[in-house]
């Protein structure tokens, strides 16, 4: 495991310096690189030259000289002369947090639309900093397709960095307008769309298992959880439907974190459209976290640069089995659960419909019993209260939306 220490300039609230900081190790962790000692100062000592005082960065270089450290992880995003400057007093590779999260996507990256946007990400980042980086990409082991961003460093140039990223968006572009075409399928049926957002590790992957275990259409397609950040990258979406209630499709995302890369939510934005697309928000908070209310502002601030900020939102405060606060009244509808043990998973699903379908209304319908099709409808698309036969014909009450009803008005008894 390669080592490194950590960097950090205070300028946030009380409090969040540190969070920051153990957020940037974890980063590190999951790119198997072990920090081992962290430098923090206050902001006001930076400058413009190394982003932080020179007292600092003597300090930082007298513990290097005499540990075996292979990185300097600073938590700020670092500009092309400050990476050039602080190298060449250090003599060792300087990746900021920017740089970090980039790697990481990656490294996880699995889809040829992930590993597109990465890459497109990744060019961004680069070229404005080609002249300072070369000794950090020198030691990176390939990262995308064929090349990372080690090995890509030494032939680019700013030329043609545009001109993979033109070609690399234009391969994008025909990706997504397969997704949209897709998505506008779904969105224009009678079937409702939920997204789940939320913090990076807040345990939306774990929602998704959860509501699939419980659902009668697609019963042990589990999605990958795992306990690290960005696990997946990846949108999923899946139907699901519970006993005697209406079905809906249930689509998980990539989770946000603070400071994510700019360059990161311009190329995911294609992904992050299915948000804009959904009926519904199902917004997870791990409500164990010390910082979960700057989590869920984090995340919000990102839902408001997708323009989805004021979409219908159902919080769900997770992880209630690690702490026993009250929950906050700003955030409803509201459902605090432990999807670990799975309490008040009974109640997540009612509150899930009451949300989801709060504008159905309940209507009673004598369809004759040739009419297979339209009896199939009915349970596939709406929720049924009672049936029973009379004659030749099914007598079914059921609540339905507003599209299914003006659709069926002749059939209503």
């Amino acid at each position: 495991m390669k080592k490194a220490v950590s960097v950090g300039l205070d300028h946030f609230k009380k409090g969040m310096l540190s969070y920051y900081m153990d957020e940037l190790e974890n980063l590190a962790s999951s790119l198997n690189i072990d920090v081992v000692k962290r430098f923090t100062q206050s902001s006001e000592q930076r400058t413009p030259a190394y982003k932080i005082g020179k007292g600092k960065l003597e300090e930082i270089r007298e513990f290097v000289q005499y540990n075996e450290i292979d990185y300097v992880i600073f938590n700020e995003e670092l500009t092309n002369s400050q990476i050039r400057n602080i190298e060449e007093i250090l003599d060792l590779p300087v990746i900021d947090r920017t740089l970090l999260i980039l790697d990481i996507f990656a490294k996880r990256a699995k889809t040829k639309e992930a590993m597109l946007q990465v890459e497109i990400a990744q060019l961004k980042y680069l070229k404005p900093r080609l002249s300072a980086m070369r000794s950090s990409f020198e030691q990176q082991q390939g990262g995308i397709g064929q090349k990372g961003p080690g090995e890509k460093m030494l032939e680019l140039d700013r030329r043609k960095i545009e001109r993979d990223i033109r070609k690399l968006e234009a391969q994008l572009k025909n990706i997504v307008r397969t997704r949209q075409t897709n998505r506008l399928k779904r969105k224009f049926g009678p079937i409702k769309n939920v997204a789940i957002v939320g913090y990076t590790n807040a345990g939306k992957s774990t929602l998704m298992n959860t509501l699939l275990n419980h659902s009668t259409k697609e019963p042990n397609q589990d999605h990958l959880v795992e306990d690290r950040l960005f696990a997946t990258l990846e949108t999923s979406t899946r139907r699901v439907q519970f006993k005697d209630k209406k079905a809906f499709t249930l689509t998980d995302t990539i989770g946000f974190i603070a400071q994510l890369p700019h360059e990161l939510v311009d190329s995911f934005k294609a992904t992050l459209e299915e948000i804009k697309e959904a009926d519904l928000l199902i917004h997870v908070i791990d409500f164990s976290h010390p910082y979960y209310l700057d989590q869920i502002h984090t995340t919000q601030k990102v839902l408001s640069e997708l323009g989805a900020d004021e979409m219908e939102t159902l919080y769900l405060f997770n992880k209630i089995d690690l702490t026993s606060d009250i929950l906050p009244h700003s955030y409803k509808p509201a459902v605090k659960v432990s999807l670990k043990d799975g309490t008040n998973i009974k109640h997540l699903i009612d509150e899930i419909h009451k949300t989801l379908f709060k504008d159905d209304t309940t209507v009673i319908y004598r369809i004759p019993q040739d009419r297979g099709d339209i009896i199939n409808d009915l349970n596939t698309y709406a929720e049924i209260l009672t049936t029973h036969y009379e004659n030749d014909s099914v007598i079914i009450k059921a609540k339905v939306d507003m599209v299914i009803k003006g659709q069926l008005k002749h059939y209503e008894a």
